[in-house]
């Protein structure tokens, strides 16, 4: 049993926009999230910074949690 794999192309158009719009939602929150990484002085952070840039590529959960979680004050 081999699954084929659909091209993008082949996708419903609803399905190829979900995914387009989740990619420039990730895109977003991770930009957003690595610009204040680099902005904010390591004080005002929880844990090393370069551990937070690490996890923002963690889709969505990532950047996420830096913003709710990581920053301090």
């Amino acid at each position: 049993m081999t699954e084929q794999r659909k091209r993008f192309s082949a996708l419903p158009p609803r399905s190829r926009a979900l995914i387009i719009v989740g990619a420039v939602v990730q895109f977003a929150l991770q930009g957003t999230a690595l610009r204040d990484l680099k902005r904010r002085p390591a004080a005002q952070v929880k844990g090393p910074k370069p551990l937070w840039a690490a996890l923002s590529f963690v889709n969505f959960v990532g950047p996420i949690a830096y913003l709710t979680v990581g920053r301090k004050g």
